[in-house]
């Protein structure tokens, strides 16, 4: 019998390792190197603020419990397999675990532990770049320079001709907008006239930004979950006589342009791939022991953060 530890969200803002016996099972046993606090979707959880009618779709695919508590959550884990490869697994905070084969996606050599934590954030924001079938020369804004926002604007930014501006409320993000080759502006800065614009911010005056912000017949990405709240935006005003278009984007299904085509092992593959370049450290914080995780993440979660990385001990990939 191999014992474990995990952590449980257990109420509002509160948090617990609690240990267990992990069940016979057919999958591969899993040692963590490192886990990453998706703070965009943990924050949430951890408030309790999933709406009840959202509960299945936000399920987690190796979640345990039920929400809105206790509930043990995550689904970023970098770890060992028996045979000393790095593996990585949609897998809530937990020192070792079971996963079935098909789940667990080789770490490529030329990425980092730590960095590649960020894989389940990549893949949200290869889909949403999907979604968005972005065209060479098109002037695109991307609202939020959080994790997933600064992913979005690292990948737009490699098409051709593109002009990709960056908008936070943090003028201290200019530095990261620089460091993936994006231009910065603060709200009252943005540009007008954008024919493509990605809304990462899960805030209202962001998402109303974009509706003023997009040229004729310009395609918003609502990239944003808001949990329970419910946000109130102008679809009167030019949204129409602009022709406009808001299209959602979420992880869970492969993006229609590329459904048929990958499958979300392969989506998941490449983002790992797409993280071997070294820019993307910048985007980690920490690290944190998983010991202490309870009391921290409180203080993880709080807005403005990036992401997080959860530590489970020594490992000679992780530098």
């Amino acid at each position: 019998m191999t014992q474990a530890r995990a952590f449980w969200t257990t109420g509002p803002g509160a948090g617990a390792i609690r240990t267990e016996t992990l069940p016979a099972s057919d999958g591969l046993l899993v040692r963590t190197i490192a886990t990453g606090v998706s703070r965009g979707t943990e924050s949430l959880v951890f408030a309790g603020r999933v709406p009840p009618n959202q509960y299945d779709a936000m399920r987690a695919p190796l979640m345990a419990g039920t929400f809105p508590f206790p509930v043990k959550y995550g689904y970023s884990a970098v770890g060992h397999l028996p045979d000393g490869g790095r593996v990585f697994v949609l897998n809530p905070h937990q020192d070792v675990f079971h996963a079935p084969a098909s789940m667990c996606v080789p770490v490529p050599d030329a990425v980092p532990s730590n960095r590649a934590v960020l894989a389940a954030n990549m893949e949200t924001a290869l889909n949403i770049v999907w979604d968005a079938a972005p065209l060479a020369g098109e002037r695109i804004l991307v609202i939020g320079a959080g994790v997933v926002g600064l992913l979005v604007s690292s990948l737009l930014v490699r098409i051709p001709g593109t002009c990709v501006t960056i908008v936070d409320i943090d003028p201290s993000r200019a530095g990261l907008a620089t460091r993936f080759g994006c231009r910065f502006a603060l709200p009252p800065d943005a540009p007008l006239e954008q024919e493509l614009i990605v809304h990462a911010s899960a805030s209202e005056a962001g998402l109303r930004l974009a509706l003023s912000h997009a040229a004729f017949e310009g395609r918003i990405i609502e990239a944003s979950w808001y949990g329970d709240r419910e946000p109130s935006v102008p679809l009167g005003e030019a949204f129409h006589a602009k022709r406009l278009r808001l299209i959602s984007s979420q992880v869970g299904s492969v993006a229609l342009p590329m459904r048929g085509r990958r499958s979300h092992s392969e989506r998941l593959a490449m983002a790992l791939d797409l993280l071997a370049d070294s820019a993307y450290d910048a985007l980690l914080e920490g690290p944190t022991a998983f010991e202490a995780l309870p009391a921290a993440m409180p203080a993880i979660v709080a807005p403005g953060g990036l992401c997080h990385v959860i530590t489970y001990g020594s490992d000679p990939c992780s530098a």
